[in-house]
């Protein structure tokens, strides 16, 4: 049986050619080359020489960068992990009320962007919002004679991020906890342990790294965030870069502030991978019972601890977006918006099938070739969703800068004439933005779809004599369509949802959704902004709800 198994490798391989191997290792190192450029460009720059502008910001402002960052770090780390692992707990080994519900609507907050968030609550319980205004007519207090926390800080930043960013820990903590055979919990039960000690003793070590994993996510887009921070005030070395290259004209600083920035986010990617070196003892529980019933005032308690995260997540700023938006009569679309949000659309389409296209030839290549240079060139292009926006925005336009300049020069010296900018701020520049931001959420929506296709498939067609491309046409493509789809969705959500990198790149008088949401609430207009919030929120409930039908959790 073994030699029939050889004998037909050896059949059903016949364009495995050196000349072969090579043509898809270079697509696979093309591409790869492609995500690396920007962050090769940010770290080359370390070295260079900025007279005192790397000192001034040293002495001023660069520890403030610093320690505001490590804090937003370890705040949103702790309070992801408290909400995502506490809930995950509830829905996946609990019994109660409305558990299968929340096991997707859980998820939704991923939908609104922080930046939103931000914007609503401060428009709401500001001292001259709605929350306050109305306490101080009810108890007649004038100001100075209440506290009331201040939403625009430090702390109310960390609140704004763990509210969108504890679905990453919640997801895979889930999935950990199902994971778990359910002798484990009934052995610890067993042995006299409540249900607290067993969690704490047996479920929470055995899930310890797909904890770690989402929380590593978690403070990865932490790191990247720049609308909350910037609106709040508080200085972390995204907006630190955006200030040192617009307000200073330094590109090369912020070029050296990007590659501290990058520094960090590499960091947490060993963390994270050292976390899964260390998952080697997950079970498979099966189709597990639920271990533990909750009845009376623990059921309730259950359903307020699922309940609040959503409310305050997702349900109660989307209803303030709609009350401002009716409020201030602001429901008409006008056609400001609809420009905005064609801008949009096209941004999110182009990058999500240009995304698609790059993740089915990364992942196909694999199949095709398994090769150790392979499989590198794939987790190197895979690399750029680790990447800040405005890191990766730095990396973009220091080398298009240094073209267009070059092109000019050389127009300027055969037809005396400047062609002006030609690559930078353009709709081209921005898409490779997107690209190498979320070539990775593609990538891996694309590699579970292959992956589930048996190999005996190609083999079959490769005994017919069929090439690897026809092979890709007419097996492949037609049982990866949702999965596919599923990769194009998400990547066409982020995108939309994007701040850092549009902001930086974006052409001049091309704006986004995302642009004017955070235009308008830079010059508190918020209500003027509030349905382009409202149509970020909306589309970004898609894959959330796709997410829940796909895994069929609500039944």
């Amino acid at each position: 049986m073994l030699g029939g198994n050889r004998l037909l490798k050896s059949i059903s391989y016949p364009w495995r050619s050196l000349a072969l191997l090579r043509r898809w290792d270079a697509v696979v190192w093309l591409i790869a080359a492609l995500i690396a450029v920007p962050i090769l460009v940010v770290l080359s720059q370390v070295f260079v020489n900025t007279g005192d502008t790397w000192q001034h910001l040293a002495e001023t402002v660069l520890a403030d960068y610093l320690l505001n960052s490590l804090w937003l770090m370890l705040g949103v780390g702790a309070g992801v992990i408290i909400i995502g692992v506490s809930t995950a707990w509830l829905v996946t080994n609990c019994q109660f009320w409305g558990a299968r519900w929340w096991q997707w609507l859980l998820l939704t907050p991923l939908a609104a962007p922080a930046y939103v968030l931000a914007y609503t609550y401060t428009q709401f319980f500001s001292f001259e919002g709605v929350f306050q205004s109305f306490l101080r007519q009810i108890t007649g207090w004038e100001y100075g004679d209440y506290w009331f926390p201040n939403i625009r800080s430090l702390g109310g930043a960390i609140a704004m991020l763990i509210l969108v960013l504890y679905p990453y820990v919640f997801l895979l903590a889930r999935v950990a906890f199902l994971e778990q055979a359910t002798c484990s919990l009934e052995a610890s039960r067993s042995l006299g342990c409540n249900p607290w000690r067993s969690f704490w003793t047996v479920a929470l070590p055995l899930a310890r790294p797909a904890i770690a994993a989402g929380t590593s996510l978690a403070l990865m887009e932490t790191l990247n965030d720049f609308g909350t921070v910037q609106y709040f005030g508080v200085d972390t070395f995204t907006t630190g870069i955006y200030r040192t290259w617009f307000g200073m004209g330094e590109p090369t600083t912020a070029a050296q502030l990007a590659s501290v920035l990058v520094v960090i986010v590499f960091a947490l990617l060993v963390l994270e991978k050292w976390s899964r070196g260390k998952a080697r003892y997950y079970n498979r529980g099966g189709d597990r019972p639920i271990p533990y019933k909750l009845r009376g005032w623990r059921a309730v308690g259950a359903w307020f601890v699922c309940a609040l995260p959503v409310f305050f997540g997702l349900l109660l700023p989307a209803g303030l977006l709609l009350y401002l938006a009716i409020a201030y009569q602001k429901v008409h679309l006008s056609d400001e918006f609809w420009r905005h949000a064609s801008h949009s659309l096209v941004l999110a389409t182009l990058a999500a099938l240009l995304a698609v296209i790059l993740a089915l030839l990364l992942a196909y290549s694999h199949r095709l070739v398994p090769t150790v240079i392979v499989r590198w060139g794939i987790q190197v292009a895979g690399m750029g969703y680790a990447i800040p926006g405005t890191v990766i925005a730095v990396g973009i336009l220091i080398p298009l800068g240094w073209l267009d300049n070059r092109i000019n020069d050389l127009t300027s010296h055969f037809w005396g004439t400047e062609v002006g900018l030609i690559l930078s701020g353009t709709i081209a520049a921005l898409i490779y933005a997107y690209l190498v931001r979320f070539l990775a959420v593609s990538l891996s929506s694309v590699e579970a779809s292959l992956v589930k296709i048996r190999p005996s498939l190609d083999e079959v067609a490769r005994t017919l004599g069929r090439s690897p491309f026809n092979i890709l046409r007419t097996v492949h493509l037609p049982l990866m369509a949702p999965g596919l789809f599923t990769a194009g969705m998400m990547v066409f959500v982020d995108v939309m949802k994007e701040l850092p990198a549009t902001l930086v790149i974006r052409p001049f008088n091309f704006d986004t959704l995302a642009i004017q949401v955070y235009r308008f609430a830079s010059d508190d207009r918020l209500p003027e902004a509030a349905m382009s919030a409202l149509a970020l929120v909306v589309v970004g409930l898609i894959p959330v709800v796709w997410l829940g039908r796909q895994t069929r959790w609500v039944e």
